[in-house]
């Protein structure tokens, strides 16, 4: 059955009627993937997202993430999320300062930002950990939601927060709010490809769930290949490769008129012979 993609404004209507599903991709593979399984969502890095990602995923609401630490002033990020609406980006995510989300919502770029725990700011956090456990913190991870109401922004991921916290701010707030590991209480839920996929050997976040093993699939086809290529040398140094389905042959004629020019010295001096018609193949 077919389907239309969201818009800014379904996501909003939504909120408290069911939840979306989202993810992080970083390929086009996955984008076409996240589309053919009917995935309301995809975030991709913007230097990832072109007209091939959109036209693999037509009906999937598209993210395009501004680099964070790449784009520095305001118009970098302002010149890049335009470059991401002209590839028809649905939204872009940015997790810089709230005059930055302010300067793109300005020009009328729906916008996505960052609350809880946020890891590029994690220097601030003592590390990788869950924020909003104490009410004070909690009312912090409110006052960021409030924060980015006010500058314009229509959504945020809220990251590694406590569920009764992020319910009860999903609740009060307009955002469309998209849990990565804030519990089932938000608009959304946003878990990474590549721990769906169980494709890296990395530490797995507690609030991830991996479906499938791709990591051992690597290691598989990473054998296969080293054995294809010792076979490759085996076949070189034994001289079974080239065989003959792998070698171009002319025919004895021409072959006995080559050797004679040769021997006769023919062809020695290439001067006033054009490079281009050296190299012109045989009709």
């Amino acid at each position: 059955m077919s389907r239309a993609k969201p818009t800014v404004a379904d996501l909003l209507a939504g909120k408290g009627v069911r939840q979306r599903t989202n993810m992080f991709v970083t390929s086009l593979e996955e984008a076409r993937a996240a589309e053919e399984a009917g995935l309301d969502m995809i975030c991709i890095p913007d230097d990832a997202m072109s007209e091939a990602v959109r036209e693999a995923a037509p009906t999937t609401f598209i993210t395009a993430a501004l680099a964070y630490g790449i784009r520095v002033t305001a118009e970098d990020y302002l010149r890049m999320g335009f470059a991401m609406y002209r590839l028809r980006a649905d939204a872009v995510y940015c997790a810089a300062s709230l005059d930055t989300v302010a300067r793109l919502a300005a020009e009328g770029l729906p916008v996505i930002g960052h609350i809880g725990f946020i890891p590029t700011h994690a220097t601030w956090t003592r590390g990788f950990r869950a924020v909003g456990k104490t009410a004070d913190s909690a009312l912090r991870v409110w006052r960021q939601a409030r924060a980015l109401e006010a500058a314009g922004a229509f959504g945020a991921e809220i990251e590694l927060v406590p569920e009764p916290v992020a319910a009860a701010i999903a609740r009060r707030s307009p955002l469309f709010l998209m849990s990565m590991g804030s519990g089932a209480g938000c608009d959304a839920q946003y878990l990474f490809s590549m721990d769906i996929l169980g494709a890296h050997t990395g530490h797995y976040p507690r609030h991830s769930k991996t479906y499938r093993d791709f990591n051992a699939e690597y290691e598989r086809l990473h054998a296969e290949r080293v054995a294809a290529y010792r076979e490759y040398r085996a076949d070189v140094e034994t001289g079974t490769y080239p065989a003959a389905g792998h070698k171009l042959e002319l025919p004895d004629n021409e072959m006995t008129r080559f050797l004679a020019a040769l021997e006769a010295g023919g062809g020695d001096d290439p001067g006033g012979v054009p490079w281009m018609e050296i190299a012109t193949p045989d009709g």
